[in-house]
């Protein structure tokens, strides 16, 4: 099994994306704020899959109140919360993904399944950026080793 640290060298080794876009919600707002792969990795926590899905260790987003309360202050206010479930036919992540399109690029959002390692979520100014929602799954144990070994 790889530590922590180890899967996070690794993740940022194969990105395409070394800007990040993390949408948390605050006090019923939504937020986002741009950051730098080594400020994200700051909120990286180990975590499992489940047996049933071949229980391999994965890194996810996981924010605390104290750290939303901290990035709320110099984030971009983008509405309510109940934006990230206003379309019902996209899960959280793409609905943020959507707005942000709208927002940033000024283009019509499509949904897409580009891996990390091809492109960021969105291009603006000619830099990639990857959407990570709090809570979201930021890479697993199973790609990494995919990667490393030429699979993917």
């Amino acid at each position: 099994m790889m530590t922590p640290n180890e899967m996070l060298t690794r993740y940022n080794a194969h990105s395409a994306a070394h800007t990040y876009a993390l949408g948390f919600t605050w006090r019923e707002c939504l937020y986002v704020t741009k950051l730098t792969f080594e400020e994200i990795a700051k909120y990286a926590k180990l975590t499992r899959a489940s047996s049933a899905k071949g229980g391999h260790a994965k890194l996810r987003i996981k924010l605390t109140a104290e750290d939303r309360a901290t990035l709320s202050a110099s984030a971009e206010k983008l509405g309510t919360a109940d934006l990230l479930t206003m379309d019902t036919a996209h899960n959280r992540g793409e609905n943020l993904e959507k707005i942000l399109t709208e927002r940033w690029v000024g283009g019509t959002w499509v949904k897409d399944s580009t891996p990390f390692w091809v492109a960021g979520d969105l291009r603006v100014n000619g830099e990639e950026i990857q959407v990570k929602l709090d809570g979201a799954e930021l890479t697993n144990e199973k790609v990494l080793s995919h990667l490393a070994a030429g699979l993917c």
